[in-house]
């Protein structure tokens, strides 16, 4: 799906009502003067945004990508040796690195106009003590590292509660399949249910992450109806548990089996919970807005800190301290949504193909059981009462 751009607010033109307020209508002799027109402000801000508005929509396209699960193979590449060559190389494509365009390019350029300026004027350089940055330098380290421990932290309690979900539909689909496989093999809502079950991680999916197609994403799993009425709902993974539970009614276990299934639809529902809170609830916008100001001041008095001992070394100085810190901060912001940085759409294929293969190997040693247990029965009725051979000739087929 392509990415849509980021909007600005200086790409809408001004409401009508704003504009007949700010502009009269020059045509009548008695209104005042007209105000200057904006537009080549206009244009100068949308110069000015135009490289932000690039990095935020390449990111925001390379966010949706689909996140692979690791193979053998891919562990071999991760620690191979040739690694560090490998990530180097790609540095352009990373979408870390392009989100860091903007504020390094902007710390860089101003940089470069104080290290212009003090050049030009000596008298007039601007320069300062390094005592307040060594003195301030630890608490900007104490805010970089808080910042990226808490949304490490969310990433993983994300992890963890969709290990649960999956664990808890891969479980339930096995009770399903283990309980129905004597009772009523061949019944239509088992199969109905099971799909149930493996519809339930992928709309969980979909309500958490955007632009989801969930009915594209449902389409192999539901029939029609049921997916107009997944659709149609306003929570769509509640829907889908409220499908589940009716089924298990529908098919007639038993008390203590149904009642040990809808155990597991609290995995579900609890799955739900952290989700939507880890959705709804970020990391205190005053934390991170701490951060922020600090990096920008930081990075902003750097030059003038640096002038005396560096001179015009400060421009890659500051190059290499704006690129090392905001890359530091631009992780932590990243991973503080974990939903698209886990690979979900892997996870529920996954589930999706376990299921099937259980369900094929069921029924493939459902029929060698059955086959052996005639065989054995057939051997039986040769066999005495006592156990022993009825004739010479079946001993000798024995032996």
């Amino acid at each position: 799906m392509a990415a849509q751009p980021i909007p600005s607010i200086h790409r809408h033109p001004p409401k009508p009502t704003h504009v007949a307020r700010c502009f009269p209508d020059p045509s009548k002799a008695s209104s005042p003067a007209p105000a200057p027109s904006p537009s080549s402000t206009n244009r100068l801000l949308s110069l000015l945004s135009a490289v932000p508005d690039w990095a935020d929509a390449v990111s925001e396209r390379r966010i949706r990508d689909r996140r692979p699960l690791y193979t053998h193979v891919d562990w071999r590449d991760h620690r191979s040796s040739r690694r560090h060559l490998r990530h180097l190389l790609s540095s352009l494509s990373s979408r870390v690195i392009l989100s860091l365009v903007p504020p390094v390019s902007a710390f860089t350029a101003f940089a470069a106009a104080i290290a212009t300026y003090n050049t030009l004027l000596p008298a007039y350089a601007l320069t300062a003590s390094s005592l307040p940055y060594q003195l301030t330098a630890p608490a900007l380290a104490l805010l970089l590292v808080f910042r990226t421990e808490a949304s490490y932290a969310r990433f993983d309690e994300g992890r963890k509660a969709w290990m649960r979900v999956l664990a808890a539909a891969a479980d339930l689909s096995g009770m399903v399949m283990r309980h129905t496989a004597a009772a009523q093999p061949h019944h239509p809502g088992t199969r109905a249910l099971i799909n149930y079950i493996l519809a339930f991680p992928v709309a969980l999916k979909c309500h958490i992450v955007s632009h989801s197609d969930i009915k594209n994403d449902l389409q192999g799993l539901l029939s029609e109806d049921d997916l107009n009425v997944v659709l149609r709902s306003k929570h769509r993974p509640r829907c889908i548990i409220e499908f589940i539970s009716q089924s298990l009614y529908v098919l007639d276990f038993e008390e203590n089996k149904r009642s040990i299934m809808e155990s597991k639809l609290s995995c579900f529902l609890e799955g739900i919970g952290v989700c939507e809170q880890l959705i709804g609830i970020p990391i205190p916008l005053s934390y991170t807005r701490l951060t922020s100001r600090f990096l920008v001041l930081w990075h902003l008095t750097l030059p003038v800190i640096l002038w005396d001992e560096c001179k015009w070394i400060v421009i890659p100085a500051t190059f290499i301290s704006a690129a090392s810190l905001f890359c530091i901060e631009e992780v932590g912001v990243l991973i503080e949504e974990p939903f698209p940085m886990l690979a979900l759409d892997e996870l529920c294929k996954q589930l999706h193909d376990s299921t099937q293969d259980v369900m094929s190997v069921q029924n493939l040693v459902r029929k060698r059981l059955v086959a052996k247990t005639k065989d054995q029965d057939s051997g039986s009725r040769r066999c005495s009462d006592n156990g022993w051979p009825s004739s010479k000739s079946e001993q000798a087929k024995i032996d």
